[in-house]
């Protein structure tokens, strides 16, 4: 099993190195040259960030999903002398997913498209930095199974998933065990940037206002995910296989402060809690340095400047994808998969101008209720349900071509 704290300097591998999760990551590994070596930094075809972050951090490989970004990449790289090998494809990242130098994958490619590298890593045995949680919501059995036959050590990098982590009693590390003494999870929800929009106002939010989170500086396609609540109801989904407890023992509370990060409640009425600033350099810091603790250059939270710490009850019937995606979590097999995969259809076509935003539960609604349920128990099944579902919405589109990103 590898382990990112020993006292060798560790291998670490960033997909999605060029988004908001890779971008903090790579500033936590700066702040610790003793411990960490970045040996693989992979993006979809962000070719300037990336190239920055070659120049400064000199990994052994830099990936591009798109073939003409990577060409045009190591073009670049080569007229500045530097010699990282330059790839491209998904083949690649699944090639470095197991590559021997790399101890640590920290796994933040959005939708889909991190599934197959991530599932690698897992049953290389690596340590795996889960922020893709889709990984989980497709193909969450699958997925258990590979880190369990690889031996490798799953941590859990969602700030709620984290805080839970953290809360849990100390197995060594172990996840997708019972917790003794577990009486019921709590996830915490900001509410996104339409928390106190009058509903009547929803259908006309822009993409802009969308993206405009409160708290967090995140992606598009997330920072949708969270002004619908799906973002939430795909958590529930990813946090009852990560603690092996079922979703029904999963509650969600709006925290607009989002400093309470989530909860354990246990059968002696005792709650614990982790708190902390709004900043993912904690939980990445936590994951990398796991049984330790490393500084991340976040504030320290002062409680008094917070002032009040508030929760309330999510509007289930105002945001509907939270009720859809806990429909589809109790249901179980392949319906998470569908819910994700017209999810991420139904946000593209929002982003790209082509749904309005309360088509977007709708969308996702339509596609669930024609699936039939199936046990996907293959990679290949998996992606044969996301396919379908990805066929289902993008027909009731008009049949226009989306991408899964949105971006």
């Amino acid at each position: 099993m590898s382990q990112c704290s020993e006292g060798k300097l560790q291998g670490v591998a960033i997909f999605g190195s060029t988004g908001s999760i890779g971008v903090s990551t790579l500033d936590v590994i700066s702040r610790h040259p003793d411990r960490y070596r970045v040996v693989v930094l992979a993006a979809h075809r962000n070719v300037a960030t990336l190239k920055a972050q070659c120049l400064q951090f000199k990994p052994e490989f830099a990936a591009l999903a798109d073939v003409a970004a990577a060409r045009q990449l190591k073009q670049e790289l080569a007229e500045a002398g530097l010699a990282t090998q330059v790839l491209s494809g998904a083949a690649a990242l699944d090639e470095l997913a197991a590559h021997p130098g790399v101890d640590c994958v920290m796994a933040a490619i959005v939708g889909a498209a991190g599934l197959s590298s991530t599932l690698i890593a897992a049953r290389s045995g690596k340590r795996v930095l889960l922020a893709n949680k889709e990984s989980l919501v497709m193909a969450g059995d699958l997925f258990m199974q590979a880190v369990h036959e690889g031996g490798a050590q799953l941590v859990p990098i969602d700030s709620e998933h984290n805080a839970i982590f953290q809360c849990l009693p100390d197995n060594g590390g172990q996840i997708n065990q019972p917790q003794p003494g577990v009486k019921r999870l709590l996830l915490t929800a900001s509410g996104g940037p339409f928390l106190r929009m009058p509903a009547t106002e929803l259908a006309g939010v822009t993409p802009a206002q969308a993206c405009a989170h409160p708290r967090w500086v995140m992606g598009r396609k997330i920072s949708v995910d969270s002004a619908t609540l799906m973002n939430k109801g795909l958590e529930l989904i990813e946090a009852s296989l990560l603690f092996a407890i079922p979703s029904g023992r999963i509650e969600v509370m709006v925290h607009p402060q989002s400093i309470v990060h989530s909860m354990v409640e246990y059968i002696d009425g005792s709650l614990l809690a982790q708190l902390g600033n709004p900043d993912m350099r904690t939980p990445i810091a936590y994951g990398l340095g796991w049984p330790e603790r490393l500084t991340a250059g976040v504030e320290s939270l002062d409680l008094i400047r917070a002032g009040r710490l508030e929760f309330e009850e999510p509007d289930e019937m105002r945001f509907p994808c939270l009720r859809l995606a806990r429909q589809a979590a109790e249901s179980g097999d392949s319906y998470p998969a569908v819910l994700n995969a017209a999810n991420e259809v139904a946000v593209a076509a929002f982003l790209n101008g082509q749904l309005g935003f309360t088509g977007i539960p709708s969308l996702v609604e339509s596609v669930l209720d024609e699936h039939t349920v199936t046990k996907a128990t293959t990679l290949e099944q998996v992606l044969a349900v996301d396919a379908w579902a990805r066929r289902q919405a993008d027909r009731r589109l008009g049949g226009a071509a989306l991408s899964a990103s949105g971006a």
